[in-house]
């Protein structure tokens, strides 16, 4: 079972964040939020494996929340709600520790499958966001040379690299390349061994700068 904690100041979003997850049969709501200070104090007491966090909340906001919440308990996982006008918070909430980052209006499917792949130990993001974030992250950083980076990855890497930037989960590259999850998830860890990038975003970072995508 997946315990669950929303925070969000809009009480009407919370409300139906929890709608939808009750219902799931994997998730149960363990707190509510209504601003960081107070996602903080129910993370603590609550000990969710996944918080759903807005990032724009009143007292403290989402992205410090996150920090303490994460410095507190490195084993939570934490994805950003966000909106698809907020860039400005998506580099500040990756460098605070977020695992993954999905859009208010996305699809009531397409946010437990988030749920679950946080859960899981992936790192879900609603494809725009990434497109948007991988873009923040090559203005911002100067890493080593795509050409150098890439250098001793196998085809199929290269194949795994290339869905993953497009925002696929394992599970789902899985289903395009016709192999089996825990072949991906191999794949996968063997990028970050290869390439030294220690999330997807950085792996994401490193397909767009080779012209993968």
């Amino acid at each position: 079972m997946i315990r669950l904690l929303i925070a969000d100041d809009q009480r009407l979003v919370r409300a139906g964040l929890r709608m939808l997850c009750e219902n799931a049969p994997d998730v149960e709501i363990v707190g509510e939020a209504a601003d960081g200070a107070e996602a903080v104090r129910a993370a603590a007491r609550c000990r969710p494996d996944v918080v759903l966090m807005d990032l724009r909340m009143p007292v403290v906001d989402g992205i410090a929340a996150t920090r303490r919440i994460l410095a507190d308990d490195p084993g939570a996982r934490v994805v950003a709600l966000t909106t698809f006008d907020d860039d400005d918070h998506l580099y500040p909430a990756l460098a605070a520790g977020a695992h993954g980052f999905l859009v208010k209006d996305s699809t009531p499917e397409d946010l437990l499958t988030a749920v679950r792949r946080a859960a899981g130990g992936e790192q879900p993001f609603s494809p725009d966001v990434l497109r948007r974030l991988v873009g923040r992250v090559v203005g911002r950083e100067r890493g080593p040379e795509p050409s150098s980076a890439l250098r001793g990855l196998t085809p199929r890497e290269l194949d795994v690299l290339a869905l993953l930037a497009e925002g696929l989960g394992n599970r789902d590259i899985a289903e395009r390349l016709h192999v089996g999850v825990t072949t991906v998830k191999t794949h996968v860890a063997a990028l970050m061994t290869k390439t030294g990038a220690d999330n997807r975003v950085r792996l994401a970072v490193l397909a767009h700068s080779a012209g993968l995508l």
